[in-house]
């Protein structure tokens, strides 16, 4: 089963860059990954007005698949986030790592979800902080250069560019960490 690490902030504070670096160093050591982004624009679709795909969802389908040569794509026509979210994730369960960008609303107050917290400066900090319950497993994003006045000592602070491979280790380590619980837990049973 997937674990799940969200990397929550607001647009622009590094999200995307954190999850990148993340990829792409896990990834090389092994790790099949995969990654589900959030998009806040109403009216974002990939599919294209007119064509085939457009088409099928216009006369009703709710499951559109695309296959080409090098890759697959599955359009799912649902209204309710959560459940868009919940059901992409069980989707992705044969990975061993799923990250999400975004998500915030959905994602702050579970504890059994990782995360990773981006920020530009103190203020957005304290803003996306507020709410937001562990596991945090760290903060970074531009406030990690500002050497910012918010203090948690239960999350470091790590500029990713200087610092990147610790955050790959804490990641890690909590992920391992997670599976040595779920053993223990599966034990007990």
């Amino acid at each position: 089963m997937a674990k799940i690490v969200a990397v929550i902030g607001r647009s622009g504070s590094g999200k995307t860059s954190t999850i990148e670096y993340l990829i792409s160093n896990l990834s090389r050591e092994g790790f099949s990954i995969g990654s589900i982004k959030h998009v806040h624009e109403k009216d974002f679709t990939i599919d294209t007005k007119g064509k085939d795909t457009w088409r099928y969802a216009q006369a009703g389908a709710k499951i559109i698949a695309i296959i080409a040569p090098t890759e697959v794509a599955i359009i799912k026509k649902k209204e309710d986030q959560k459940m868009k979210l919940e059901e992409t994730i069980k989707d992705l369960e044969e990975l061993d790592i799923i990250f999400l960008e975004g998500f915030h609303s959905l994602i702050a107050k579970r504890n059994d979800v990782f995360k990773i917290i981006t920020a530009e400066n103190d203020e957005d900090l304290e803003r996306t902080l507020k709410g937001t319950v562990h596991p945090i497993i760290a903060i970074t994003g531009k406030v990690a250069k500002l050497k910012p006045k918010i203090f948690n000592p239960e999350a470091p602070i790590i500029d990713m560019y200087s610092e990147g491979r610790r955050l790959v280790q804490l990641v890690k380590d909590h992920i391992r960490g997670r599976l040595d619980w779920e053993k223990r837990n599966m034990q007990e049973l």
